[in-house]
């Protein structure tokens, strides 16, 4: 046999020492990174995710050598095979810095941030990046003149930055929220408009809250960003309950104090709404026109929980007042007449 009639051979040479290669290699990276990231999540998963693309690698880059030594495939072909394999190389590499990028993200960054809703985000815009400099590259091995390209890509995307200026606003504003997370998915809030609900989606270009009637309201990330938003469950959910509570003046205001502080300890004992170290109290605040006047302080775990305490602590506050003799008085006013005489 001739030199020619053993091309199948070299063939089966070279393409099988690319492939022994490059399981080799993943071998070898498999144990590196596990040494290497022994104590971290990533173990878990990045050997897998870059074993697989780095041996198609190694296959693309044999392939490309063994195919040059089949002798029946025409000149002109092979003179293109090194740039067709090039493309393909520069294509698994956007995959593999994608793949790459997402794992860092979402098994490395999420465990050490609260900001997880910003993940999918950053994941998008870097596979988009990723994939237009593949582009780009795929243009400039195929001859094309990339500066002129992106030159214009420039001026493009400046027209385009103002055709879509309050997309863009909405969008950074997003990222504003996500980030800086003055609220919350499951925040209770209350906008400057007097509107209260639940958060439920932070989205990049709109927030949506559910009001206590469960109407969904959607506000526009710009003006939600701009505007003065009172959070009830930063930093914590838990809060006050503030009930207002006049008496007689004719009430023994030590007695009153006593009951009420009762009332508001059995109130929040029968709702399951005790706190380990307080104590409901009452603080007296003014004399009223016919009334002294009072606040009762509780407490409550979350927003809502203040409607169902206050309901049924004032229900149990007026039956006992009334067991006590303690009097909650009708607003009175004295009116004197031009004779002298007076009237209530």
């Amino acid at each position: 046999m001739g030199p020619l009639e053993w091309w199948w051979l070299r063939v089966l040479l070279i393409f099988g020492s690319f492939m022994l290669g490059g399981l080799l290699f993943r071998k070898f990276l498999n144990s590196y990174l596990r040494r290497l990231m022994a104590k971290t999540r990533l173990i878990e998963v990045l050997p897998a995710v870059l074993g697989i693309p780095l041996l198609i690698v190694f296959v693309v880059v044999g392939l490309n050598f063994a195919l040059l030594e089949v002798p029946f495939i025409p000149s002109a072909v092979k003179e293109y095979l090194p740039l067709l394999f090039s493309l393909l190389l520069v294509l698994l590499g956007a995959v593999i810095i994608v793949r790459v990028g997402k794992i860092l993200l979402e098994h490395y960054w999420a465990p050490h941030t609260e900001t997880r809703s910003l993940i999918p985000i950053f994941s998008r815009i870097l596979k988009a990046l990723a994939y237009f400099v593949a582009f780009l590259l795929i243009l400039h091995i195929l001859g094309v003149n990339i500066t002129a390209l992106v030159a214009g890509l420039g001026i493009a995307g400046v027209a385009v930055a103002f055709a879509l200026q309050e997309t863009l606003s909405q969008f950074f504003a997003g990222l504003y929220l996500m980030s800086e997370r003055p609220i919350r998915v499951g925040d209770f809030v209350e906008l400057e408009g007097g509107q209260q609900g639940y958060v439920v989606d932070v989205g990049w270009r709109s927030t949506k809250i559910r009001e206590l009637p469960n109407n969904i309201i959607v506000v526009p990330n710009s003006k939600l960003a701009g505007m003065v938003v009172k959070n009830y469950s930063l930093p914590e959910p838990e809060m006050a309950c503030l009930v207002n509570v006049g008496v007689s003046y004719d009430s023994d205001l030590e007695k009153v104090e006593r009951v009420t502080i009762e009332v508001a300890k059995n109130t929040m004992k029968k709702l399951g709404m005790e706190f380990q170290g307080f104590e409901p109290f009452i603080r007296y605040t003014s004399f009223g026109e016919s009334s002294v006047n009072f606040t009762v302080v509780m407490k409550v775990r979350e927003f809502t929980d203040k409607y169902l305490l206050t309901h049924q602590f004032i229900k149990e506050l007026h039956k006992r007042y009334r067991e006590e003799g303690i009097v909650i008085p009708f607003p009175i006013r004295t009116v004197y007449l031009r004779d002298g005489k007076k009237e209530d």
